[in-house]
Protein backbone atom coordinates (compact mmCIF):
# COMPACT_ATOMS: atom_id res chain seq x y z
CA UNK A 1 0.00 0.00 0.00
CA UNK A 2 2.77 2.01 0.68
CA UNK A 3 3.75 2.29 -3.24
CA UNK A 4 -0.01 3.52 -4.07
CA UNK A 5 0.76 6.21 -1.08
CA UNK A 6 4.02 7.15 -2.42
CA UNK A 7 2.20 7.32 -6.27
CA UNK A 8 -0.57 9.24 -5.25
CA UNK A 9 1.25 12.00 -3.44
CA UNK A 10 3.32 12.35 -6.47
CA UNK A 11 0.55 13.06 -8.95
CA UNK A 12 -1.18 14.97 -6.31
CA UNK A 13 0.25 18.67 -7.66
CA UNK A 14 -1.23 18.40 -10.83
CA UNK A 15 -4.85 18.01 -9.10
CA UNK A 16 -4.37 20.70 -6.51
CA UNK A 17 -5.34 24.27 -7.90
CA UNK A 18 -3.35 25.84 -10.47
CA UNK A 19 -2.53 22.15 -11.44
CA UNK A 20 -2.98 21.00 -15.11
CA UNK A 21 -5.47 17.93 -13.97
CA UNK A 22 -7.41 20.50 -11.11
CA UNK A 23 -10.78 19.75 -12.88
CA UNK A 24 -10.82 16.26 -12.55
CA UNK A 25 -9.75 16.59 -8.15
CA UNK A 26 -12.73 14.61 -7.99
CA UNK A 27 -11.62 11.52 -9.88
CA UNK A 28 -8.76 11.57 -7.77
CA UNK A 29 -10.36 12.45 -4.58
CA UNK A 30 -12.28 9.29 -5.24
CA UNK A 31 -9.99 7.41 -6.15
CA UNK A 32 -7.45 8.13 -2.68
CA UNK A 33 -10.34 7.84 -0.59
CA UNK A 34 -11.46 4.59 -1.95
CA UNK A 35 -7.75 3.21 -1.42
CA UNK A 36 -7.38 4.90 2.03
CA UNK A 37 -9.27 6.80 5.34
CA UNK A 38 -9.22 10.30 4.63
CA UNK A 39 -6.84 12.50 6.66
CA UNK A 40 -10.17 15.06 7.46
CA UNK A 41 -12.86 14.63 10.09
CA UNK A 42 -16.20 16.17 10.63
CA UNK A 43 -15.46 19.42 12.70
CA UNK A 44 -19.32 20.56 12.96
CA UNK A 45 -23.18 19.52 11.69
CA UNK A 46 -23.08 16.10 13.35
CA UNK A 47 -22.10 14.32 16.71
CA UNK A 48 -19.21 11.52 15.57
CA UNK A 49 -15.70 12.91 14.97
CA UNK A 50 -14.30 10.07 12.91
CA UNK A 51 -12.04 9.90 9.79
CA UNK A 52 -13.95 6.42 8.53
CA UNK A 53 -16.31 7.68 5.88
CA UNK A 54 -19.01 6.35 3.73
CA UNK A 55 -16.92 4.46 1.67
CA UNK A 56 -15.86 2.23 4.36
CA UNK A 57 -19.57 1.58 5.36
CA UNK A 58 -20.18 0.78 1.68
CA UNK A 59 -17.20 -1.33 1.53
CA UNK A 60 -18.23 -3.72 3.75
CA UNK A 61 -21.42 -4.02 2.23
CA UNK A 62 -19.70 -5.52 -0.23
CA UNK A 63 -18.27 -7.87 1.30
CA UNK A 64 -20.99 -8.99 2.70
CA UNK A 65 -22.38 -9.72 -0.53
CA UNK A 66 -19.26 -12.30 -1.28
CA UNK A 67 -20.70 -15.41 -0.38
CA UNK A 68 -23.37 -14.52 -2.71
CA UNK A 69 -21.48 -13.80 -5.85
CA UNK A 70 -18.94 -16.85 -4.86
CA UNK A 71 -22.26 -19.09 -4.72
CA UNK A 72 -23.63 -17.39 -7.95
CA UNK A 73 -20.63 -17.97 -9.62
CA UNK A 74 -20.41 -21.82 -9.17
CA UNK A 75 -24.61 -22.11 -9.42
CA UNK A 76 -24.44 -20.41 -12.65
CA UNK A 77 -21.78 -23.35 -13.37
CA UNK A 78 -23.17 -26.12 -12.22
CA UNK A 79 -26.83 -24.84 -13.70
CA UNK A 80 -24.95 -25.27 -16.81
CA UNK A 81 -23.25 -28.51 -16.92
CA UNK A 82 -26.40 -29.96 -15.08
CA UNK A 83 -28.57 -28.71 -18.17
CA UNK A 84 -26.24 -30.49 -20.65
CA UNK A 85 -25.99 -33.55 -18.37
CA UNK A 86 -22.26 -33.39 -17.16
CA UNK A 87 -21.02 -33.31 -13.95
CA UNK A 88 -24.48 -33.54 -12.43
CA UNK A 89 -23.42 -34.27 -8.73
CA UNK A 90 -22.89 -31.06 -6.34
CA UNK A 91 -19.24 -32.39 -5.54
CA UNK A 92 -18.80 -32.80 -9.28
CA UNK A 93 -15.90 -30.90 -10.91
CA UNK A 94 -15.42 -27.70 -8.36
CA UNK A 95 -13.11 -25.82 -9.98
CA UNK A 96 -14.55 -26.01 -13.54
CA UNK A 97 -17.80 -25.21 -12.45
CA UNK A 98 -16.72 -22.17 -10.06
CA UNK A 99 -14.22 -20.86 -13.25
CA UNK A 100 -17.25 -21.34 -15.85
CA UNK A 101 -19.68 -19.44 -13.75
CA UNK A 102 -16.56 -16.30 -12.93
CA UNK A 103 -16.64 -16.45 -17.13
CA UNK A 104 -19.79 -15.32 -17.55
CA UNK A 105 -20.46 -13.52 -13.75
CA UNK A 106 -17.39 -11.24 -13.89
CA UNK A 107 -18.56 -9.27 -16.94
CA UNK A 108 -21.72 -8.45 -15.58
CA UNK A 109 -19.57 -7.41 -12.09
CA UNK A 110 -17.04 -5.44 -14.55
CA UNK A 111 -19.95 -3.68 -17.05
CA UNK A 112 -21.87 -2.42 -13.80
CA UNK A 113 -19.37 -0.71 -12.33
CA UNK A 114 -17.62 0.41 -15.38
CA UNK A 115 -20.84 2.40 -16.44
CA UNK A 116 -22.08 3.21 -13.26
CA UNK A 117 -18.87 4.89 -12.03
CA UNK A 118 -18.32 6.99 -15.44
CA UNK A 119 -21.48 8.48 -14.70
CA UNK A 120 -20.64 8.98 -11.17
CA UNK A 121 -17.41 10.58 -12.29
CA UNK A 122 -18.88 12.40 -15.24
CA UNK A 123 -21.76 14.02 -12.44
CA UNK A 124 -18.83 14.56 -9.84
CA UNK A 125 -16.78 16.72 -12.94
CA UNK A 126 -19.65 18.51 -13.79
CA UNK A 127 -20.68 19.64 -10.48
CA UNK A 128 -17.25 19.87 -9.44
CA UNK A 129 -17.65 17.94 -6.11
CA UNK A 130 -16.41 14.90 -4.53
CA UNK A 131 -17.51 11.42 -5.96
CA UNK A 132 -20.58 9.56 -4.35
CA UNK A 133 -19.87 6.08 -2.29
CA UNK A 134 -23.18 4.85 -3.00
CA UNK A 135 -22.33 2.90 -6.27
CA UNK A 136 -20.07 0.75 -4.57
CA UNK A 137 -23.03 -0.94 -3.57
CA UNK A 138 -25.38 -1.06 -6.14
CA UNK A 139 -22.76 -2.07 -8.72
CA UNK A 140 -22.32 -5.11 -6.93
CA UNK A 141 -25.84 -5.72 -6.27
CA UNK A 142 -27.12 -5.07 -10.16
CA UNK A 143 -25.11 -8.33 -11.62
CA UNK A 144 -26.58 -10.15 -8.85
CA UNK A 145 -30.39 -9.40 -9.39
CA UNK A 146 -29.92 -10.43 -12.46
CA UNK A 147 -29.96 -13.55 -15.02
CA UNK A 148 -26.86 -14.64 -16.61
CA UNK A 149 -28.09 -14.35 -19.77
CA UNK A 150 -28.91 -10.80 -20.26
CA UNK A 151 -26.80 -9.09 -22.45
CA UNK A 152 -24.07 -7.08 -21.25
CA UNK A 153 -25.33 -3.92 -23.01
CA UNK A 154 -28.40 -3.62 -21.38
CA UNK A 155 -26.53 -4.34 -18.35
CA UNK A 156 -24.76 -0.91 -18.95
CA UNK A 157 -27.80 0.82 -20.25
CA UNK A 158 -30.10 0.05 -17.13
CA UNK A 159 -26.89 0.84 -14.97
CA UNK A 160 -26.89 4.54 -16.52
CA UNK A 161 -30.35 4.62 -16.57
CA UNK A 162 -30.89 3.59 -12.63
CA UNK A 163 -27.86 6.20 -11.83
CA UNK A 164 -28.60 8.95 -13.74
CA UNK A 165 -32.92 8.86 -13.30
CA UNK A 166 -32.99 6.87 -10.20
CA UNK A 167 -30.33 8.85 -8.05
CA UNK A 168 -28.40 11.57 -10.06
CA UNK A 169 -31.96 13.86 -10.68
CA UNK A 170 -32.61 13.92 -6.99
CA UNK A 171 -29.04 15.09 -5.81
CA UNK A 172 -26.83 11.90 -5.74
CA UNK A 173 -26.09 9.19 -3.42
CA UNK A 174 -28.35 10.09 -0.16
CA UNK A 175 -31.26 11.92 -1.77
CA UNK A 176 -32.48 9.24 -4.07
CA UNK A 177 -35.94 8.02 -3.13
CA UNK A 178 -35.43 4.69 -5.08
CA UNK A 179 -33.37 1.88 -4.78
CA UNK A 180 -30.73 1.78 -7.30
CA UNK A 181 -30.26 -1.70 -8.48
CA UNK A 182 -33.98 -2.43 -8.32
CA UNK A 183 -34.52 0.70 -10.70
CA UNK A 184 -32.37 -1.22 -13.17
CA UNK A 185 -33.90 -4.31 -12.77
CA UNK A 186 -37.03 -2.87 -13.28
CA UNK A 187 -35.90 -0.61 -16.08
CA UNK A 188 -34.79 -4.18 -17.84
CA UNK A 189 -37.91 -6.00 -16.68
CA UNK A 190 -41.01 -3.26 -18.42
CA UNK A 191 -38.49 -2.03 -21.59
CA UNK A 192 -36.82 -5.70 -22.26
CA UNK A 193 -39.33 -7.98 -20.78
CA UNK A 194 -38.36 -11.18 -23.53
CA UNK A 195 -34.72 -10.61 -21.76
CA UNK A 196 -35.88 -10.54 -17.98
CA UNK A 197 -38.51 -13.38 -18.48
CA UNK A 198 -39.60 -16.72 -19.74
CA UNK A 199 -38.24 -20.31 -19.90
CA UNK A 200 -34.67 -19.92 -20.64
CA UNK A 201 -33.23 -16.72 -19.35
CA UNK A 202 -31.98 -18.37 -16.02
CA UNK A 203 -29.84 -20.98 -17.18
CA UNK A 204 -27.22 -20.70 -19.76
CA UNK A 205 -27.20 -23.24 -21.97
CA UNK A 206 -25.80 -22.26 -25.19
CA UNK A 207 -24.99 -25.70 -26.48
CA UNK A 208 -27.71 -27.15 -25.24
CA UNK A 209 -30.09 -26.53 -28.48
CA UNK A 210 -33.82 -25.80 -27.74
CA UNK A 211 -34.19 -26.90 -24.34
CA UNK A 212 -36.69 -25.39 -21.65
CA UNK A 213 -34.93 -25.25 -18.75
CA UNK A 214 -36.64 -23.08 -16.32
CA UNK A 215 -39.09 -20.23 -16.07
CA UNK A 216 -38.57 -16.68 -14.41
CA UNK A 217 -42.19 -16.13 -12.89
CA UNK A 218 -40.39 -15.55 -9.48
CA UNK A 219 -37.28 -13.84 -10.69
CA UNK A 220 -35.00 -16.81 -9.14
CA UNK A 221 -36.92 -20.54 -9.54
CA UNK A 222 -39.92 -21.85 -11.84
CA UNK A 223 -42.02 -21.87 -9.13
CA UNK A 224 -44.20 -19.60 -10.65
CA UNK A 225 -44.52 -21.53 -14.04
CA UNK A 226 -45.34 -24.68 -12.48
CA UNK A 227 -47.79 -23.08 -9.81
CA UNK A 228 -49.51 -21.62 -13.36
CA UNK A 229 -49.99 -25.05 -14.28
CA UNK A 230 -51.36 -26.07 -10.91
CA UNK A 231 -53.88 -23.33 -11.31
CA UNK A 232 -55.04 -25.12 -15.50
CA UNK A 233 -56.74 -28.38 -15.44
CA UNK A 234 -53.72 -30.04 -15.35
CA UNK A 235 -55.50 -33.36 -14.18
CA UNK A 236 -55.04 -34.95 -10.98
CA UNK A 237 -51.79 -36.60 -12.39
CA UNK A 238 -50.29 -33.32 -13.99
CA UNK A 239 -50.76 -31.55 -10.40
CA UNK A 240 -49.23 -34.20 -8.15
CA UNK A 241 -46.11 -33.91 -10.52
CA UNK A 242 -45.92 -30.77 -10.24
CA UNK A 243 -46.37 -30.46 -6.35
CA UNK A 244 -44.31 -33.02 -5.80
CA UNK A 245 -40.97 -31.24 -6.98
CA UNK A 246 -41.66 -28.97 -4.05
CA UNK A 247 -41.43 -31.96 -1.61
CA UNK A 248 -38.52 -34.04 0.32
CA UNK A 249 -36.18 -34.63 -2.72
CA UNK A 250 -37.88 -32.76 -5.16
CA UNK A 251 -36.08 -30.15 -7.49
CA UNK A 252 -37.53 -27.40 -5.41
CA UNK A 253 -37.21 -28.79 -2.12
CA UNK A 254 -36.80 -26.76 0.94
CA UNK A 255 -33.62 -27.55 1.62
CA UNK A 256 -32.41 -27.28 -2.42
CA UNK A 257 -33.93 -23.75 -2.41
CA UNK A 258 -32.74 -22.82 1.37
CA UNK A 259 -29.03 -23.75 0.10
CA UNK A 260 -29.56 -22.66 -3.57
CA UNK A 261 -29.22 -25.60 -6.03
CA UNK A 262 -31.56 -24.51 -8.38
CA UNK A 263 -31.74 -22.05 -11.79
CA UNK A 264 -32.21 -18.40 -10.67
CA UNK A 265 -30.91 -14.64 -10.45
CA UNK A 266 -26.89 -14.88 -10.22
CA UNK A 267 -26.46 -14.23 -6.60
CA UNK A 268 -30.41 -14.34 -5.56
CA UNK A 269 -30.59 -18.63 -5.42
CA UNK A 270 -29.26 -19.16 -1.75
CA UNK A 271 -30.91 -18.31 1.28
CA UNK A 272 -28.07 -19.38 3.19
CA UNK A 273 -25.35 -17.67 1.38
CA UNK A 274 -27.84 -14.45 1.95
CA UNK A 275 -27.88 -14.90 6.11
CA UNK A 276 -24.29 -15.21 5.82
CA UNK A 277 -23.98 -11.84 4.30
CA UNK A 278 -26.88 -10.70 7.10
CA UNK A 279 -24.83 -11.53 9.67
CA UNK A 280 -21.68 -9.59 8.60
CA UNK A 281 -23.99 -6.63 8.30
CA UNK A 282 -25.64 -7.01 11.71
CA UNK A 283 -22.67 -8.03 13.25
CA UNK A 284 -20.60 -5.27 11.95
CA UNK A 285 -24.04 -2.37 13.01
CA UNK A 286 -24.70 -1.91 9.68
CA UNK A 287 -27.55 -3.84 8.43
CA UNK A 288 -31.43 -3.13 10.14
CA UNK A 289 -32.55 -6.27 12.27
CA UNK A 290 -35.78 -4.59 12.50
CA UNK A 291 -36.24 -4.19 9.22
CA UNK A 292 -34.74 -7.87 8.28
CA UNK A 293 -36.92 -9.42 11.39
CA UNK A 294 -40.18 -7.46 10.36
CA UNK A 295 -39.84 -8.44 6.50
CA UNK A 296 -39.31 -12.00 7.68
CA UNK A 297 -42.59 -12.31 9.53
CA UNK A 298 -44.63 -10.26 7.20
CA UNK A 299 -43.51 -12.74 4.38
CA UNK A 300 -44.69 -15.82 7.08
CA UNK A 301 -47.75 -13.92 7.64
CA UNK A 302 -49.00 -13.41 4.07
CA UNK A 303 -47.76 -17.14 2.93
CA UNK A 304 -49.80 -18.32 6.30
CA UNK A 305 -52.93 -16.20 4.58
CA UNK A 306 -52.71 -18.40 1.62
CA UNK A 307 -52.46 -21.50 3.31
CA UNK A 308 -55.71 -20.69 5.18
CA UNK A 309 -57.05 -19.83 1.84
CA UNK A 310 -55.93 -22.47 -0.13
CA UNK A 311 -57.64 -21.60 -3.53
CA UNK A 312 -54.31 -23.47 -5.57
CA UNK A 313 -51.50 -25.37 -5.13
CA UNK A 314 -49.27 -22.31 -4.99
CA UNK A 315 -51.33 -20.91 -1.90
CA UNK A 316 -50.24 -23.78 0.25
CA UNK A 317 -46.66 -23.74 -0.63
CA UNK A 318 -45.88 -23.62 2.97
CA UNK A 319 -44.80 -20.10 4.42
CA UNK A 320 -41.11 -20.67 5.53
CA UNK A 321 -40.69 -22.28 2.10
CA UNK A 322 -42.02 -19.24 0.03
CA UNK A 323 -39.49 -17.09 1.92
CA UNK A 324 -36.35 -19.31 0.74
CA UNK A 325 -37.76 -19.13 -3.45
CA UNK A 326 -36.94 -15.74 -5.75
CA UNK A 327 -35.31 -12.98 -4.30
CA UNK A 328 -36.81 -12.97 -0.99
CA UNK A 329 -33.74 -13.15 1.29
CA UNK A 330 -31.88 -11.25 -0.53
CA UNK A 331 -34.21 -8.82 -1.41
CA UNK A 332 -34.18 -8.65 2.44
CA UNK A 333 -30.61 -8.37 3.31
CA UNK A 334 -29.20 -6.43 0.72
CA UNK A 335 -32.34 -4.09 -0.78
CA UNK A 336 -34.79 -3.46 1.95
CA UNK A 337 -31.82 -2.04 4.45
CA UNK A 338 -30.49 0.41 1.86
CA UNK A 339 -30.10 3.40 4.81
CA UNK A 340 -31.23 5.73 1.77
CA UNK A 341 -34.76 4.50 0.68
CA UNK A 342 -35.70 2.56 3.84
CA UNK A 343 -37.58 4.39 6.82
CA UNK A 344 -35.19 5.98 9.55
CA UNK A 345 -37.63 5.90 12.32
CA UNK A 346 -37.01 2.67 14.73
CA UNK A 347 -41.47 2.26 14.55
CA UNK A 348 -41.54 3.47 10.62
CA UNK A 349 -38.73 0.11 10.23
CA UNK A 350 -41.18 -2.47 11.48
CA UNK A 351 -43.68 -0.77 9.31
CA UNK A 352 -41.78 -0.47 6.08
CA UNK A 353 -39.76 -4.09 6.78
CA UNK A 354 -43.36 -5.88 7.43
CA UNK A 355 -44.90 -4.39 4.11
CA UNK A 356 -41.70 -5.45 1.66
CA UNK A 357 -42.52 -8.84 3.02
CA UNK A 358 -45.78 -9.05 2.98
CA UNK A 359 -46.60 -7.46 0.03
CA UNK A 360 -43.72 -9.61 -2.01
CA UNK A 361 -45.24 -12.81 -1.23
CA UNK A 362 -48.88 -11.19 -2.17
CA UNK A 363 -47.49 -10.33 -5.93
CA UNK A 364 -46.04 -13.32 -6.03
CA UNK A 365 -48.86 -15.53 -5.90
CA UNK A 366 -51.61 -12.82 -7.45
CA UNK A 367 -50.07 -11.85 -10.28
CA UNK A 368 -48.45 -13.80 -12.75
CA UNK A 369 -47.62 -11.10 -15.15
CA UNK A 370 -44.61 -10.08 -13.01
CA UNK A 371 -41.80 -12.23 -11.93
CA UNK A 372 -41.56 -12.21 -8.58
CA UNK A 373 -43.03 -10.00 -6.05
CA UNK A 374 -39.95 -8.88 -3.80
CA UNK A 375 -38.74 -6.31 -6.68
CA UNK A 376 -42.44 -4.40 -6.77
CA UNK A 377 -42.90 -4.75 -3.26
CA UNK A 378 -39.32 -3.45 -2.38
CA UNK A 379 -39.82 -0.34 -4.80
CA UNK A 380 -43.52 0.46 -3.50
CA UNK A 381 -42.33 0.48 0.37
CA UNK A 382 -39.45 2.79 -1.02
CA UNK A 383 -42.36 5.10 -2.00
CA UNK A 384 -44.32 4.65 1.04
CA UNK A 385 -41.14 5.34 3.37
CA UNK A 386 -41.33 8.86 3.99
CA UNK A 387 -44.96 9.14 4.65
CA UNK A 388 -44.51 6.01 7.12
CA UNK A 389 -41.93 8.26 9.12
CA UNK A 390 -44.09 11.21 8.65
CA UNK A 391 -46.97 9.97 10.56
CA UNK A 392 -44.93 8.06 13.06
CA UNK A 393 -42.89 11.56 14.11
CA UNK A 394 -46.43 13.24 14.00
CA UNK A 395 -47.74 10.30 16.44
CA UNK A 396 -44.77 10.59 18.85
CA UNK A 397 -45.25 14.58 18.34
CA UNK A 398 -49.10 14.26 19.71
CA UNK A 399 -48.56 11.98 22.23
CA UNK A 400 -45.82 14.38 23.59
CA UNK A 401 -48.10 17.49 23.37
CA UNK A 402 -51.07 15.03 25.28
CA UNK A 403 -48.82 14.58 27.98
CA UNK A 404 -48.23 18.22 28.25
CA UNK A 405 -51.20 19.02 28.70
CA UNK A 406 -51.77 16.60 31.24
CA UNK A 407 -49.27 17.84 32.79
Amino acid sequence: MKLFRNLLDSVKPQFDEGGKLHKFLPAYDAFETFLFVPDHTTHSGSHIRDGIDLKRTMIMVVLAMVPCLLFGMWNTGHQHFLALGEMTGLGDGLIDKLLYGALRVMPLVVVSYGAGLGVEFLFAIIRKEQVNEGFLVSGMLIPLCMPVEVPLWMVALATVFAVVIGKEVFGGTGMNILNVALTARAFLFFAYPTMMSGDKVWIDASTADGQTLADSYTGATALGDLANLAKMDAGAEGTTAIWSTFQAGGDYSFMNAFLGFIPGSVGETSALACLLGAGILLFTGIGSWRIMLSMLFGGLVMGAIFNLWGDNMFMEVPPHHQLVIGGFMFGMVFMATDPVTASQTNTGKWIYGFGCGFFGIMIRVFNPAYPEGIMLAILFMNVMAPFIDHYVVQANINRRLKRLKVA
